[in-house]
């Protein structure tokens, strides 16, 4: 069984253009906003933070901690946003090896609960989070779906 590397962002700051040039071939999010976030988390301005998982230093999932996914609840914050994880490695563990990571990290710096919007209807669930309530995503036509980690 292969072993993947899994690290934040401040462990190998060096990967900060890579990584938001990958984010944004996954989501289309501009790469200019996941640097500022990147840059806010790598000089101390906050501790949400970017989770990477590499398989030598290809990076083959992540996601990001932001004050909000792109929703209408302001108040529910921070959240967990851009999760992925390369197709040819799904169903290895490694999104939810980085949910953890995330988890834990938040809970260290006293960041409790967290949020994460989603589609899905079932992933999420078995690391923990529960189903919070329907949000409306900025310019989306149906509501999404809100989940908390307490």
């Amino acid at each position: 069984m292969r072993e993947y590397k899994y690290i934040t962002l401040r462990e190998k700051p060096q990967l900060k253009n890579r990584a938001a040039e990958w984010f944004h071939s996954k989501w289309g999010v501009p790469q200019e906003a996941y640097l500022e976030c990147m840059e806010s988390y790598l000089n101390s301005e906050n501790e949400y933070g970017w989770f990477l998982c590499l398989d030598d230093d290809k990076i083959i999932g992540g996601l990001g901690v932001i004050e909000n996914d792109f929703h209408d609840r302001k108040d529910l914050a921070p959240n967990v946003c851009a999760v992925y994880t390369e197709k040819e490695y799904r169903c290895k563990g490694i999104a939810g090896h980085l949910l953890d990571m995330v988890v834990d990290d938040l809970k260290s710096k006293d960041i409790t609960p967290i949020y994460l919007i989603t589609d899905h209807t079932s992933f999420y669930e078995r690391y923990g989070w529960e189903f919070l309530c329907m949000v409306q995503g900025n310019d989306e036509p149906d509501m999404t779906r809100m989940y908390i980690h307490r």
